[in-house]
Parts: C-alpha cells; structure tokens; sequence
C-alpha cells in the first residue's frame, strides 16, 4: 500500500488522499496531442484543466510498475508532485507557499486510446487517467533542499531513450497560482497531491521496459511488468 515517503525512503506523516491533476500545461504538450487528434492544434485554454485521480491511483515509483495489459496503450507523462501539507480552501498564493510540505515526480500514467474515445464523445477521463496505479509516485524533496520549483528540470528515459524532457518555467499556469486556483474548487488538506502537467515526448510504455526519471539530476530507477 503506497505511503508518502521522503527522498531517502523515511516515512511522512501525513495521510494519503486524492491527486489533483492538471492537463494541457505546457504549450509543446497541447501541440502533440492536438497533432495525435488529427487537428490543426488547440487553443491554449483560458483556465486550468483540472481533474482528479483517487487515493487507489497511487503507487511507489521504485517498485514494478504494472500497466493494463488490455485496455490499449498505456503512456508516461512526467510531471512535478507537489505535497501539500495543511490544509487550502480559497487560497492566496502565499498560503500555497507556505502550505507545500515537498516536491517530487509523479507519471500520470494514460490509457490514451481510451481517453482520445472520451475526448471524441465529449465524456470525462476518469477511466482512462484515474485506473489503480496509475501515478506512480516518487519519494518527496523539502522546499528548501529542492531550491526554486518553477525553475526545475524534468528528465523521463525508456530503455536509455530520453523521451520527455522540460523545465517548469515553461508552464502556461506556474505552481502557486495553480493550486490558488484548485483550492477555489476543491479543499485541498494534508496528504493531497497535487501533480502540474508534463511536457512534450510523451509515449507508450510495455511490459519489460526500463524507466529512469529524474528531478534536477536528482535520478530514479524502475521497471514496467
């Protein structure tokens, strides 16, 4: 059963609740995807597209990552997790600020064949985002050992192929006016996660593929089965 950890691998003391998700927060990554769709792209939208994956979605990067085996592609998007660590509802900026508990990696794993379906028919995502193990999770950095957050570099490789790579200064909505915008909706406590949207690169993953992840040069290994 997952549990929130540190970098080194020490438990947190802090309950595991829901991941509060962000799609289309990078420009490059709209593009892709609206090339994916067979259209001349999208626009970038005005708001923040906010979904949700359950408690039950979370698993340990370190260990196996188990993908659907008949429900279609399944692809990795690297993003940045951000713990929260007391309590949001209606929040500013600075209180976001000063409510981030740490930092780490999250895959915001996608059955995209199901979700490009969704898309078509103008139904929500959950099947295809919110699955069980679908965000693997990486242990948590502490504020001020990770340094500034929206200038941190993300790194995915599959078998020694780098395949995403981005910096969290391109996102079209950065970190603290993202989650001011989020707890607007949704109260966000301590234990949530809150992941930001993955750059451009993203793909499929099959069964016996090695995946190395990495947050400022900070690196990760593990496995799909």
């Amino acid at each position: 059963m997952y549990q929130h950890r540190d970098w080194q691998g020490a438990l947190l003391e802090l309950p595991v609740s829901k991941v509060v998700c962000v799609g289309n927060n990078y420009a490059e990554h709209i593009k892709e995807m609206a090339g994916r769709r067979h259209k001349n792209g999208d626009d970038e939208s005005a708001e923040p597209l906010v979904f949700i994956k359950p408690e039950t979605a979370l698993c340990d990067i370190l260990q196996p990552i188990a993908v659907p085996k008949e429900l279609g592609a399944v692809h990795h998007e690297i993003e940045l997790a951000v713990l929260i660590g007391s309590p949001l509802k209606q929040a500013t900026e600075a209180r976001v600020a000063e409510a981030i508990a740490g930092y780490g990696i999250a895959l915001d794993l996608t059955l995209r064949e199901l979700q490009a379906g969704f898309i078509k028919q103008g139904q929500p995502w959950e099947r295809a985002k919110g699955f069980d193990g679908s965000c693997p999770m990486s242990g948590f950095i502490s504020v001020a050992e990770l340094g500034d957050a929206q200038q941190a570099e993300l790194q995915l490789s599959v078998n020694g192929e780098v395949r995403q790579q981005g910096n969290t200064r391109d996102m079209l909505t950065p970190i603290l006016p993202l989650i001011a915008f989020m707890s607007r909706f949704f109260t966000l406590r301590a234990g949530d996660i809150v992941i930001t949207g993955t750059p451009q690169g993203v793909g499929p993953l099959v069964a016996g593929d090695s995946i190395e992840v990495s947050l400022n040069g900070r690196k990760l290994n593990t496995r799909v089965i």
